[in-house]
Protein backbone atom coordinates (compact mmCIF):
# COMPACT_ATOMS: atom_id res chain seq x y z
CA UNK A 1 0.00 0.00 0.00
CA UNK A 2 0.80 3.61 -0.87
CA UNK A 3 -0.82 6.82 0.18
CA UNK A 4 -0.40 10.24 -0.90
CA UNK A 5 -2.02 13.03 1.29
CA UNK A 6 -2.29 16.49 0.20
CA UNK A 7 0.50 16.37 -2.35
CA UNK A 8 1.14 19.69 -4.48
CA UNK A 9 4.02 20.99 -6.81
CA UNK A 10 4.69 23.92 -8.62
CA UNK A 11 6.88 24.32 -11.69
CA UNK A 12 7.11 28.42 -12.21
CA UNK A 13 3.58 29.62 -12.39
CA UNK A 14 2.42 26.23 -13.16
CA UNK A 15 0.49 23.91 -10.89
CA UNK A 16 1.63 20.61 -11.98
CA UNK A 17 -0.63 18.96 -8.95
CA UNK A 18 -2.75 20.26 -6.10
CA UNK A 19 -3.98 18.72 -2.81
CA UNK A 20 -3.59 15.15 -4.43
CA UNK A 21 -5.05 12.51 -1.73
CA UNK A 22 -5.09 8.91 -2.65
CA UNK A 23 -4.26 5.30 -1.57
CA UNK A 24 -3.13 2.68 -3.71
CA UNK A 25 -4.14 -0.66 -2.19
CA UNK A 26 -2.40 -3.59 -2.66
CA UNK A 27 -3.75 -6.63 -5.19
CA UNK A 28 -4.39 -3.39 -7.36
CA UNK A 29 -2.95 -2.47 -9.98
CA UNK A 30 -3.72 1.59 -11.25
CA UNK A 31 -3.80 2.54 -14.59
CA UNK A 32 -2.46 6.51 -14.09
CA UNK A 33 -3.37 8.38 -17.37
CA UNK A 34 -3.68 11.68 -18.48
CA UNK A 35 -2.88 14.40 -21.25
CA UNK A 36 0.98 14.71 -22.55
CA UNK A 37 2.16 16.96 -20.21
CA UNK A 38 0.04 16.48 -17.55
CA UNK A 39 2.58 15.18 -15.17
CA UNK A 40 2.14 11.42 -15.06
CA UNK A 41 5.79 10.56 -15.44
CA UNK A 42 6.54 13.53 -12.74
CA UNK A 43 3.74 11.81 -10.12
CA UNK A 44 5.32 8.31 -10.64
CA UNK A 45 8.95 10.27 -9.59
CA UNK A 46 7.66 11.42 -6.34
CA UNK A 47 6.09 8.64 -5.42
CA UNK A 48 9.29 6.99 -5.78
CA UNK A 49 11.12 9.91 -4.27
CA UNK A 50 13.06 10.73 -6.62
CA UNK A 51 11.17 14.28 -6.78
CA UNK A 52 10.02 15.87 -3.74
CA UNK A 53 7.21 16.96 -3.38
CA UNK A 54 6.80 20.78 -2.34
CA UNK A 55 3.67 20.27 -0.46
CA UNK A 56 2.40 17.12 1.50
CA UNK A 57 4.11 13.46 1.49
CA UNK A 58 4.11 10.04 0.88
CA UNK A 59 3.85 7.07 3.27
CA UNK A 60 4.50 3.20 3.03
CA UNK A 61 4.07 0.67 5.34
CA UNK A 62 7.29 0.14 7.62
CA UNK A 63 9.58 -2.06 5.72
CA UNK A 64 7.36 -2.22 2.14
CA UNK A 65 9.96 -2.28 -0.98
CA UNK A 66 9.13 -0.01 -3.33
CA UNK A 67 10.37 -0.88 -7.52
CA UNK A 68 10.81 1.27 -9.92
CA UNK A 69 11.41 1.08 -13.49
CA UNK A 70 14.58 2.27 -14.34
CA UNK A 71 14.84 5.00 -17.60
CA UNK A 72 18.60 5.19 -17.95
CA UNK A 73 19.31 2.17 -20.42
CA UNK A 74 23.21 2.54 -19.64
CA UNK A 75 23.37 2.82 -15.88
CA UNK A 76 24.40 -1.00 -15.15
CA UNK A 77 26.79 -1.19 -18.69
CA UNK A 78 29.31 -2.86 -16.50
CA UNK A 79 27.71 -5.62 -14.60
CA UNK A 80 26.09 -8.69 -15.92
CA UNK A 81 22.48 -9.35 -17.34
CA UNK A 82 21.79 -12.07 -14.02
CA UNK A 83 23.70 -9.72 -11.21
CA UNK A 84 21.55 -6.50 -12.82
CA UNK A 85 18.00 -8.15 -12.18
CA UNK A 86 19.21 -9.23 -8.85
CA UNK A 87 20.23 -5.88 -8.20
CA UNK A 88 16.21 -4.84 -8.08
CA UNK A 89 16.32 -5.97 -4.71
CA UNK A 90 18.74 -2.97 -3.04
CA UNK A 91 19.09 -4.94 0.65
CA UNK A 92 19.23 -8.15 -1.10
CA UNK A 93 22.16 -6.84 -3.11
CA UNK A 94 24.09 -4.89 -0.34
CA UNK A 95 23.80 -8.20 1.69
CA UNK A 96 24.84 -10.37 -0.94
CA UNK A 97 28.06 -8.08 -1.81
CA UNK A 98 29.40 -7.93 1.72
CA UNK A 99 28.79 -11.42 2.23
CA UNK A 100 30.69 -12.17 -0.86
CA UNK A 101 33.79 -9.91 0.05
CA UNK A 102 34.08 -11.39 3.77
CA UNK A 103 34.42 -15.08 2.24
CA UNK A 104 37.09 -13.37 -0.41
CA UNK A 105 39.47 -12.32 2.83
CA UNK A 106 42.53 -14.30 2.86
CA UNK A 107 41.65 -14.64 6.85
CA UNK A 108 38.70 -14.27 8.42
CA UNK A 109 38.31 -12.79 12.23
CA UNK A 110 35.56 -13.97 14.59
CA UNK A 111 34.14 -11.04 14.11
CA UNK A 112 34.15 -11.47 10.48
CA UNK A 113 32.32 -15.33 10.92
CA UNK A 114 29.59 -13.43 13.12
CA UNK A 115 28.82 -11.11 10.84
CA UNK A 116 29.08 -13.58 8.18
CA UNK A 117 26.53 -15.49 9.99
CA UNK A 118 24.16 -12.78 10.53
CA UNK A 119 24.42 -11.71 6.84
CA UNK A 120 23.43 -15.59 5.72
CA UNK A 121 20.23 -15.56 7.93
CA UNK A 122 19.12 -11.92 6.27
CA UNK A 123 20.23 -13.52 2.73
CA UNK A 124 17.95 -16.49 3.08
CA UNK A 125 15.33 -14.85 4.22
CA UNK A 126 15.08 -12.43 1.35
CA UNK A 127 15.50 -15.89 -0.32
CA UNK A 128 19.00 -14.91 -2.03
CA UNK A 129 19.61 -18.40 -2.49
CA UNK A 130 16.63 -18.70 -5.18
CA UNK A 131 17.76 -15.26 -6.75
CA UNK A 132 19.33 -16.18 -9.78
CA UNK A 133 16.94 -18.96 -10.42
CA UNK A 134 14.22 -16.29 -10.01
CA UNK A 135 15.89 -13.65 -11.94
CA UNK A 136 16.68 -16.45 -14.80
CA UNK A 137 12.80 -17.08 -14.90
CA UNK A 138 12.09 -13.61 -15.39
CA UNK A 139 14.57 -12.93 -17.74
CA UNK A 140 13.21 -15.67 -19.94
CA UNK A 141 9.78 -14.93 -19.85
CA UNK A 142 10.65 -11.44 -21.43
CA UNK A 143 12.65 -13.60 -24.19
CA UNK A 144 16.63 -12.82 -22.95
CA UNK A 145 17.63 -16.55 -22.94
CA UNK A 146 19.95 -18.37 -20.80
CA UNK A 147 22.76 -17.25 -23.45
CA UNK A 148 22.66 -14.12 -22.35
CA UNK A 149 22.65 -13.99 -19.27
CA UNK A 150 26.05 -13.46 -18.21
CA UNK A 151 26.64 -10.96 -21.03
CA UNK A 152 27.67 -7.70 -19.84
CA UNK A 153 24.66 -5.08 -20.14
CA UNK A 154 26.64 -2.71 -22.69
CA UNK A 155 26.94 -5.79 -25.26
CA UNK A 156 23.13 -5.96 -25.21
CA UNK A 157 20.71 -4.75 -28.10
CA UNK A 158 18.90 -1.79 -26.89
CA UNK A 159 15.54 -3.37 -26.78
CA UNK A 160 17.26 -6.44 -24.51
CA UNK A 161 18.50 -4.17 -22.26
CA UNK A 162 14.19 -2.49 -21.62
CA UNK A 163 13.35 -6.04 -21.24
CA UNK A 164 16.04 -6.81 -18.20
CA UNK A 165 15.53 -3.24 -16.38
CA UNK A 166 12.09 -4.84 -16.37
CA UNK A 167 12.98 -7.42 -15.05
CA UNK A 168 15.10 -5.99 -12.89
CA UNK A 169 11.80 -3.74 -11.73
CA UNK A 170 9.73 -7.16 -11.30
CA UNK A 171 12.31 -9.11 -9.41
CA UNK A 172 11.60 -9.93 -5.45
CA UNK A 173 8.19 -9.33 -5.35
CA UNK A 174 8.54 -5.93 -3.95
CA UNK A 175 5.65 -4.53 -2.21
CA UNK A 176 4.99 -1.40 -4.51
CA UNK A 177 5.70 -1.69 -8.30
CA UNK A 178 5.71 1.23 -10.88
CA UNK A 179 5.87 1.41 -14.62
CA UNK A 180 6.67 4.39 -16.67
CA UNK A 181 5.59 2.97 -20.20
CA UNK A 182 6.74 -0.55 -20.01
CA UNK A 183 5.56 -2.01 -22.89
CA UNK A 184 7.92 0.38 -25.06
CA UNK A 185 10.51 -1.58 -26.89
CA UNK A 186 8.45 -5.38 -26.56
CA UNK A 187 7.48 -7.71 -28.89
CA UNK A 188 4.11 -9.49 -28.45
CA UNK A 189 5.37 -12.32 -26.78
CA UNK A 190 6.95 -10.03 -24.37
CA UNK A 191 3.63 -7.97 -23.46
CA UNK A 192 1.79 -11.13 -23.07
CA UNK A 193 3.74 -12.72 -20.85
CA UNK A 194 3.92 -8.89 -18.71
CA UNK A 195 0.41 -8.79 -18.85
CA UNK A 196 0.16 -12.34 -17.15
CA UNK A 197 2.84 -11.55 -14.70
CA UNK A 198 0.77 -8.34 -13.77
CA UNK A 199 -2.77 -9.88 -13.97
CA UNK A 200 -1.53 -12.64 -11.05
CA UNK A 201 0.68 -9.87 -8.94
CA UNK A 202 -0.75 -9.63 -5.43
CA UNK A 203 0.80 -6.23 -4.43
CA UNK A 204 0.32 -2.51 -5.73
CA UNK A 205 1.13 -1.79 -9.34
CA UNK A 206 1.04 1.88 -10.79
CA UNK A 207 1.66 2.19 -14.46
CA UNK A 208 1.77 4.55 -17.21
CA UNK A 209 1.56 3.46 -20.45
CA UNK A 210 -0.49 4.32 -24.15
CA UNK A 211 -0.96 1.06 -24.68
CA UNK A 212 -4.98 1.05 -24.30
CA UNK A 213 -4.90 -2.64 -24.94
CA UNK A 214 -2.30 -3.59 -21.91
CA UNK A 215 -4.15 -0.72 -19.97
CA UNK A 216 -7.55 -3.33 -20.73
CA UNK A 217 -5.56 -6.29 -19.59
CA UNK A 218 -4.16 -5.21 -16.24
CA UNK A 219 -6.04 -2.74 -14.64
CA UNK A 220 -8.44 -2.96 -12.07
CA UNK A 221 -8.68 1.00 -11.42
CA UNK A 222 -7.78 4.30 -13.27
CA UNK A 223 -6.17 6.87 -11.81
CA UNK A 224 -7.10 10.05 -13.65
CA UNK A 225 -4.74 12.62 -13.67
CA UNK A 226 -6.25 16.09 -15.36
CA UNK A 227 -6.13 19.78 -13.64
CA UNK A 228 -3.66 18.89 -10.87
CA UNK A 229 -6.08 16.15 -9.30
CA UNK A 230 -6.33 12.41 -9.39
CA UNK A 231 -9.84 10.86 -9.54
CA UNK A 232 -9.93 6.69 -8.99
CA UNK A 233 -12.47 5.15 -11.25
CA UNK A 234 -13.08 1.17 -10.80
CA UNK A 235 -12.43 -0.79 -14.21
CA UNK A 236 -9.91 -1.01 -17.01
CA UNK A 237 -9.51 1.78 -19.33
CA UNK A 238 -12.59 0.52 -21.96
CA UNK A 239 -15.05 1.18 -18.87
CA UNK A 240 -13.49 4.43 -17.35
CA UNK A 241 -13.75 5.66 -21.05
CA UNK A 242 -17.50 4.09 -21.94
CA UNK A 243 -18.07 4.96 -18.37
CA UNK A 244 -17.30 8.71 -19.07
CA UNK A 245 -19.02 8.65 -22.39
CA UNK A 246 -22.26 7.38 -20.85
CA UNK A 247 -21.92 9.99 -17.70
CA UNK A 248 -21.65 13.22 -20.87
CA UNK A 249 -25.10 11.71 -22.64
CA UNK A 250 -26.81 11.30 -19.29
CA UNK A 251 -26.41 14.76 -17.88
CA UNK A 252 -27.61 15.56 -21.98
CA UNK A 253 -30.48 13.44 -21.41
CA UNK A 254 -31.97 15.88 -18.58
CA UNK A 255 -35.48 14.33 -18.81
CA UNK A 256 -34.73 10.66 -18.64
CA UNK A 257 -36.23 9.70 -15.00
CA UNK A 258 -33.56 8.43 -12.67
CA UNK A 259 -35.03 5.01 -12.72
CA UNK A 260 -34.19 4.70 -16.61
CA UNK A 261 -30.61 5.76 -15.83
CA UNK A 262 -29.85 3.33 -13.59
CA UNK A 263 -31.37 0.85 -15.67
CA UNK A 264 -29.18 2.04 -18.79
CA UNK A 265 -25.91 1.76 -16.12
CA UNK A 266 -26.58 -1.61 -15.02
CA UNK A 267 -27.03 -2.70 -18.26
CA UNK A 268 -23.82 -1.08 -19.13
CA UNK A 269 -21.50 -2.72 -16.09
CA UNK A 270 -23.51 -6.25 -16.80
CA UNK A 271 -21.99 -6.09 -20.34
CA UNK A 272 -18.18 -5.19 -19.43
CA UNK A 273 -18.99 -8.03 -16.09
CA UNK A 274 -19.50 -10.64 -18.65
CA UNK A 275 -16.08 -9.81 -20.78
CA UNK A 276 -14.12 -10.03 -17.81
CA UNK A 277 -11.26 -12.48 -18.52
CA UNK A 278 -10.75 -15.72 -15.88
CA UNK A 279 -8.25 -14.25 -13.59
CA UNK A 280 -8.96 -13.84 -10.02
CA UNK A 281 -7.80 -10.30 -10.75
CA UNK A 282 -10.81 -9.45 -12.95
CA UNK A 283 -13.03 -11.68 -10.85
CA UNK A 284 -12.82 -8.98 -7.86
CA UNK A 285 -13.02 -6.49 -10.32
CA UNK A 286 -16.64 -7.50 -11.54
CA UNK A 287 -17.39 -7.17 -7.77
CA UNK A 288 -15.98 -3.83 -7.68
CA UNK A 289 -18.41 -2.52 -10.90
CA UNK A 290 -21.27 -4.41 -9.82
CA UNK A 291 -21.40 -2.10 -6.74
CA UNK A 292 -21.37 0.88 -8.59
CA UNK A 293 -23.66 3.50 -8.22
CA UNK A 294 -25.22 5.81 -10.71
CA UNK A 295 -23.22 8.94 -8.92
CA UNK A 296 -20.18 7.12 -8.87
CA UNK A 297 -19.97 7.53 -12.95
CA UNK A 298 -18.67 11.01 -13.71
CA UNK A 299 -18.19 12.89 -17.27
CA UNK A 300 -14.85 13.06 -17.99
CA UNK A 301 -13.24 16.92 -18.41
CA UNK A 302 -10.99 15.45 -21.38
CA UNK A 303 -11.36 17.17 -24.63
CA UNK A 304 -10.65 14.39 -27.90
CA UNK A 305 -10.10 15.70 -31.71
CA UNK A 306 -12.50 15.27 -33.96
CA UNK A 307 -10.61 13.10 -36.32
CA UNK A 308 -13.14 12.35 -39.32
CA UNK A 309 -11.68 11.09 -42.80
CA UNK A 310 -14.41 11.57 -45.74
CA UNK A 311 -13.61 10.29 -49.44
CA UNK A 312 -14.07 12.71 -51.76
CA UNK A 313 -15.29 9.87 -54.47
CA UNK A 314 -16.27 6.48 -54.54
CA UNK A 315 -13.31 3.53 -55.07
CA UNK A 316 -13.51 1.81 -58.07
CA UNK A 317 -12.94 -2.55 -58.12
CA UNK A 318 -9.67 -1.52 -58.87
CA UNK A 319 -7.69 -0.21 -55.65
CA UNK A 320 -3.95 -1.23 -56.04
CA UNK A 321 -2.08 -4.16 -57.49
CA UNK A 322 1.38 -5.10 -56.94
CA UNK A 323 3.72 -6.81 -58.87
CA UNK A 324 6.97 -8.32 -57.84
CA UNK A 325 8.09 -5.59 -55.79
CA UNK A 326 11.92 -6.01 -54.58
CA UNK A 327 13.87 -3.56 -52.06
CA UNK A 328 16.79 -3.46 -50.22
CA UNK A 329 19.01 -1.43 -47.78
CA UNK A 330 22.61 -1.44 -47.36
CA UNK A 331 23.03 -4.59 -49.23
CA UNK A 332 20.41 -6.15 -47.06
CA UNK A 333 17.15 -7.24 -48.51
CA UNK A 334 13.82 -5.47 -46.79
CA UNK A 335 11.28 -7.48 -49.19
CA UNK A 336 11.47 -9.41 -52.21
CA UNK A 337 9.00 -10.17 -55.15
CA UNK A 338 5.99 -9.36 -53.68
CA UNK A 339 2.65 -9.96 -55.20
CA UNK A 340 -0.82 -9.00 -53.83
CA UNK A 341 -4.04 -7.31 -55.12
CA UNK A 342 -5.62 -4.68 -52.84
CA UNK A 343 -9.75 -4.67 -52.24
CA UNK A 344 -11.59 -1.55 -52.26
CA UNK A 345 -12.96 -3.05 -48.92
CA UNK A 346 -9.13 -3.93 -47.31
CA UNK A 347 -8.08 -2.35 -44.30
CA UNK A 348 -4.65 -3.63 -44.09
CA UNK A 349 -2.13 -3.73 -41.08
CA UNK A 350 1.19 -4.16 -42.51
CA UNK A 351 3.74 -6.10 -39.97
CA UNK A 352 7.23 -6.72 -39.64
CA UNK A 353 10.75 -4.51 -39.19
CA UNK A 354 10.29 -0.87 -39.41
CA UNK A 355 12.58 -0.22 -42.21
CA UNK A 356 11.15 -2.71 -44.19
CA UNK A 357 7.05 -1.51 -43.72
CA UNK A 358 8.94 2.40 -43.65
CA UNK A 359 10.00 1.28 -47.42
CA UNK A 360 7.58 -0.22 -48.70
CA UNK A 361 5.06 2.67 -48.23
CA UNK A 362 7.56 5.25 -49.45
CA UNK A 363 7.62 3.08 -52.60
CA UNK A 364 4.06 3.13 -53.00
CA UNK A 365 4.24 6.85 -52.64
CA UNK A 366 6.70 7.81 -55.06
CA UNK A 367 9.04 8.41 -52.29
CA UNK A 368 11.64 5.85 -52.79
CA UNK A 369 12.55 4.17 -56.31
CA UNK A 370 12.19 -0.04 -55.97
CA UNK A 371 14.95 -2.40 -57.00
CA UNK A 372 12.38 -4.39 -58.99
CA UNK A 373 9.09 -4.95 -59.62
CA UNK A 374 6.25 -2.43 -60.54
CA UNK A 375 2.41 -1.34 -58.55
CA UNK A 376 -0.25 0.48 -60.07
CA UNK A 377 -2.66 2.56 -58.43
CA UNK A 378 -6.55 2.52 -59.71
CA UNK A 379 -7.69 5.02 -61.45
CA UNK A 380 -10.32 6.33 -59.34
CA UNK A 381 -8.09 6.33 -56.02
CA UNK A 382 -6.52 9.47 -54.76
CA UNK A 383 -3.89 8.42 -51.87
CA UNK A 384 -2.61 10.42 -48.56
CA UNK A 385 0.23 9.24 -46.71
CA UNK A 386 0.83 9.90 -42.94
CA UNK A 387 4.88 9.11 -42.63
CA UNK A 388 6.48 8.61 -39.65
CA UNK A 389 9.47 11.01 -39.69
CA UNK A 390 7.03 14.22 -41.29
CA UNK A 391 9.61 16.61 -39.79
CA UNK A 392 10.13 18.08 -43.13
CA UNK A 393 6.49 19.63 -43.44
CA UNK A 394 7.79 21.98 -40.52
CA UNK A 395 10.57 23.43 -41.56
CA UNK A 396 8.73 26.32 -43.88
CA UNK A 397 8.51 30.01 -42.95
CA UNK A 398 4.70 30.11 -41.66
CA UNK A 399 4.13 32.21 -39.29
CA UNK A 400 0.65 30.30 -37.75
CA UNK A 401 -0.82 26.93 -38.08
CA UNK A 402 -3.52 28.74 -39.91
CA UNK A 403 -1.16 29.44 -42.47
CA UNK A 404 0.52 26.27 -42.41
CA UNK A 405 -2.81 24.44 -43.14
CA UNK A 406 -4.25 27.16 -45.59
CA UNK A 407 -2.17 25.10 -48.85
CA UNK A 408 -3.85 21.63 -47.61
CA UNK A 409 -7.03 23.51 -47.70
CA UNK A 410 -7.99 24.30 -51.49
CA UNK A 411 -11.93 24.09 -51.04
CA UNK A 412 -12.39 26.86 -48.29
CA UNK A 413 -9.20 28.94 -47.26
CA UNK A 414 -11.36 31.35 -45.26
CA UNK A 415 -9.31 32.26 -41.97
CA UNK A 416 -12.73 31.64 -40.36
CA UNK A 417 -12.85 27.99 -41.47
CA UNK A 418 -9.14 27.24 -40.96
CA UNK A 419 -9.53 28.15 -37.35
CA UNK A 420 -12.85 26.27 -36.71
CA UNK A 421 -11.03 23.07 -38.31
CA UNK A 422 -8.05 23.43 -35.92
CA UNK A 423 -10.27 23.96 -33.09
CA UNK A 424 -11.60 20.51 -33.37
CA UNK A 425 -8.52 19.05 -33.55
CA UNK A 426 -7.46 20.94 -29.81
CA UNK A 427 -5.65 24.31 -31.51
CA UNK A 428 -8.23 26.49 -29.55
CA UNK A 429 -7.80 30.05 -29.13
CA UNK A 430 -4.23 31.61 -29.35
CA UNK A 431 -2.70 28.35 -30.19
CA UNK A 432 -3.76 28.72 -33.76
CA UNK A 433 -1.26 31.36 -33.91
CA UNK A 434 1.63 28.96 -32.42
CA UNK A 435 4.35 28.55 -35.43
CA UNK A 436 4.84 25.07 -36.76
CA UNK A 437 8.69 24.80 -35.91
CA UNK A 438 7.36 24.95 -32.52
CA UNK A 439 4.90 22.37 -32.39
CA UNK A 440 5.78 19.35 -29.87
CA UNK A 441 5.45 15.78 -31.36
CA UNK A 442 2.18 15.32 -30.80
CA UNK A 443 1.18 18.29 -32.07
CA UNK A 444 2.63 17.43 -35.23
CA UNK A 445 0.54 14.50 -35.61
CA UNK A 446 -2.50 16.39 -34.80
CA UNK A 447 -1.95 19.19 -37.76
CA UNK A 448 -0.63 15.80 -40.21
CA UNK A 449 -4.18 14.50 -39.66
CA UNK A 450 -5.49 17.92 -40.45
CA UNK A 451 -4.08 17.94 -43.49
CA UNK A 452 -4.98 14.26 -44.46
CA UNK A 453 -8.57 14.82 -43.53
CA UNK A 454 -8.34 18.41 -46.08
CA UNK A 455 -7.43 15.90 -48.70
CA UNK A 456 -11.07 13.75 -48.65
CA UNK A 457 -8.24 10.82 -50.09
CA UNK A 458 -10.51 7.83 -50.52
CA UNK A 459 -7.17 5.69 -50.02
CA UNK A 460 -5.18 6.17 -46.52
CA UNK A 461 -1.19 5.20 -45.98
CA UNK A 462 -0.59 5.46 -42.15
CA UNK A 463 3.00 4.86 -41.17
CA UNK A 464 2.57 4.69 -37.05
CA UNK A 465 0.39 7.05 -36.91
CA UNK A 466 -0.17 6.61 -32.81
CA UNK A 467 3.46 7.93 -32.42
CA UNK A 468 3.83 10.51 -29.87
CA UNK A 469 0.13 11.16 -29.15
CA UNK A 470 -1.84 10.86 -25.78
CA UNK A 471 -4.79 8.28 -25.28
CA UNK A 472 -7.50 10.94 -25.93
CA UNK A 473 -5.99 11.63 -29.70
CA UNK A 474 -5.33 7.58 -30.05
CA UNK A 475 -9.00 6.87 -29.26
CA UNK A 476 -10.71 9.53 -31.40
CA UNK A 477 -8.26 8.50 -34.52
CA UNK A 478 -8.58 4.75 -33.57
CA UNK A 479 -12.54 5.82 -33.65
CA UNK A 480 -12.28 7.72 -36.74
CA UNK A 481 -10.31 5.04 -38.62
CA UNK A 482 -13.08 2.68 -38.13
CA UNK A 483 -15.44 5.05 -39.29
CA UNK A 484 -13.26 5.54 -42.71
CA UNK A 485 -15.38 4.06 -45.74
CA UNK A 486 -12.34 3.84 -48.10
CA UNK A 487 -9.18 1.69 -48.27
CA UNK A 488 -5.98 1.89 -45.84
CA UNK A 489 -2.26 0.47 -45.39
CA UNK A 490 -1.26 0.96 -42.02
CA UNK A 491 1.40 0.58 -39.76
CA UNK A 492 1.21 0.46 -35.81
CA UNK A 493 2.27 -1.37 -32.33
CA UNK A 494 -1.10 -0.58 -30.84
CA UNK A 495 -3.05 -3.78 -30.38
CA UNK A 496 -5.95 -2.52 -30.14
CA UNK A 497 -5.74 0.37 -32.87
CA UNK A 498 -4.48 -3.00 -34.85
CA UNK A 499 -7.22 -4.77 -33.60
CA UNK A 500 -10.02 -2.88 -34.34
CA UNK A 501 -9.19 -1.37 -37.52
CA UNK A 502 -7.73 -4.06 -40.12
CA UNK A 503 -9.60 -6.22 -41.71
CA UNK A 504 -6.39 -7.98 -43.25
CA UNK A 505 -2.43 -8.39 -42.01
CA UNK A 506 0.23 -8.76 -44.71
CA UNK A 507 3.21 -9.68 -42.64
CA UNK A 508 7.18 -9.03 -44.31
CA UNK A 509 8.91 -12.21 -43.35
CA UNK A 510 12.72 -11.71 -42.44
CA UNK A 511 13.89 -13.46 -45.13
CA UNK A 512 11.60 -11.04 -47.48
CA UNK A 513 8.56 -13.06 -48.58
CA UNK A 514 5.17 -12.29 -47.13
CA UNK A 515 2.18 -13.83 -45.00
CA UNK A 516 -1.23 -12.54 -46.22
CA UNK A 517 -4.37 -13.29 -44.39
CA UNK A 518 -8.11 -11.82 -44.85
CA UNK A 519 -8.38 -12.08 -40.46
CA UNK A 520 -8.37 -9.58 -38.14
CA UNK A 521 -5.22 -9.05 -35.98
CA UNK A 522 -6.31 -11.14 -33.14
CA UNK A 523 -7.09 -13.95 -35.86
CA UNK A 524 -3.91 -13.89 -37.77
CA UNK A 525 -2.04 -14.28 -34.06
CA UNK A 526 -3.73 -17.58 -33.42
CA UNK A 527 -3.80 -18.69 -36.90
CA UNK A 528 0.37 -18.48 -36.97
CA UNK A 529 0.68 -19.88 -33.29
CA UNK A 530 -1.48 -22.68 -34.61
CA UNK A 531 0.75 -23.22 -37.38
CA UNK A 532 3.74 -22.62 -35.42
CA UNK A 533 5.51 -19.98 -37.38
CA UNK A 534 7.84 -17.62 -35.20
Amino acid sequence: MIQVSGVGLRYGDRKLFDDVNIKFNPGNCYGLIGANGAGKSTFLKILSGDIEAQEGHVSMAKDARLSVLKQNHFEYDEFNVLDTVVMGNKRLWEVKAEKDAIYMKPEMTDEDGMRAAELEGEFADMNGWEAESDAATLLNGLGIGDDLHYMLMADLEGSDKVKVLLAQALFGKPDVLLLDEPTNHLDLKAIKWLEEFLINFENTVIVVSHDRHFLNKVCTHIADLDFGKIQLYVGNYDFWYESSQLAQKMMADQNKKKEEKIKELKEFVARFSANASKSSQATSRKKMLDKIELDDIRPSSRKYPFINFQAGREIGNDVLTVDGLTASQDGEILFKDIRFSMNKEDKIILLGSPNAKSAFMDILMDRKQADAGTYKWGVTTSQSYFEMDHDQYFGGNEKSLVEWLRPYSPEDETESFLRGFLGRMLFSGEEVKKSPAVLSGGEKVRCMLSKMMLSNSNVLLLDEPTNHLDLESIQALNEGLIRFKGAMIFTSHDHQFIQTIANRVIEIREDGSILDKPLTYDEYLEWKDAQGLA
